[in-house]
């Protein structure tokens, strides 16, 4: 029994070489020759060659930008840029004149013939463009000429006075109405309705002497007084009288200074 055994053990020992000639360590060799380290390589090697290419980019362009040349001197375009300037400046210069000439001229108030409503030192933003006087508006009247009162006749003559000044007051009556000024009570009249006037500083109880009341005003002309009516040159004398249409040089609108009553003005 001993010696069948052996002989059943002597095939294994023989075929156990054949077995080893194909175990995976003999192969190992041949995987490694494909190992992940040698696209890591490309990839560097990649790498390395790109660096050069940009920097070799950016000396070019240097290059380039050394290589510009500047436009040649031309007198044509220096004038063509003088004449836009110019035309900037002077399209300013023109909008800021229209502006302070007839949409916000400047006017200053002196004296004290329109308290309450206006005080002396006001600053005030007046209207001219395309202006009709209305009855209530404030106005800037050019007393230059002597002052209009009726002649025998019924028509407006210079009285010989005027005050040769610009002055500031209110539109009482327009052409074709009819005013009344009753001194004895304070009261004016137009078209014989009582005026409601809650800016005046005091009753109407003075007259300079410029009309015998009620006149009716003519056509081109308006009727002024101050809102300080005791202490006004206006209409009722005869340094001012009727004032044509063409006399008055706008409306104010809006007092500007001083800074406290900034706002518009009626």
């Amino acid at each position: 029994m001993q010696e069948n055994e052996t002989e059943k053990t002597l095939p294994a020992e023989e075929t156990a070489p054949a077995e080893e000639a194909k175990t995976p360590e003999e192969t190992a060799p041949a995987e490694e020759t494909k190992t992940p380290e040698e696209p890591q390589s490309a990839a560097e090697t990649a790498e390395g060659d790109a660096e050069p290419s940009e920097d070799a980019e950016e000396g070019e362009e240097g290059e380039e930008g050394e290589n510009t040349e500047k436009p040649p001197f031309s007198p044509k375009a220096m004038f063509n840029d003088v004449m836009e300037i110019l035309e900037t400046v002077l399209t300013s210069v023109f909008v800021i004149l229209f502006i302070f000439s007839y949409l916000a001229r400047p006017v200053t108030v002196e004296g004290s013939s329109m308290n309450p409503t206006l005080t002396n030192g006001d600053r005030l933003a007046m209207l001219r463009l395309c202006y009709t006087p209305k009855k209530g508006d404030i106005v800037v009247v050019n007393d230059d000429e002597g002052g209009l009162i009726f002649g025998a006749d019924g028509t407006p003559v210079s009285s010989g006075y005027s005050l040769n000044e610009c002055i500031i007051k209110r539109v009482i009556a327009v052409a074709g109405e009819e005013i009344d000024i009753d001194t004895a009570e304070g009261r004016v009249y137009i078209d014989g309705q009582l005026q409601d006037e809650p800016y005046i500083n005091e009753a109407t109880l003075t007259n300079d002497g410029a009309f015998s009341y009620p006149i009716t005003i003519p056509e081109g002309y308006v009727f002024v007084m101050g809102d300080n009516r005791n202490h006004s040159t206006d209409s009722r004398s005869p340094a001012v009288g009727l004032v044509p249409v063409e006399k008055v040089l706008g409306t104010t609108y809006f007092r500007y200074s001083p800074g406290s009553q900034l706002g518009f003005v009626k």
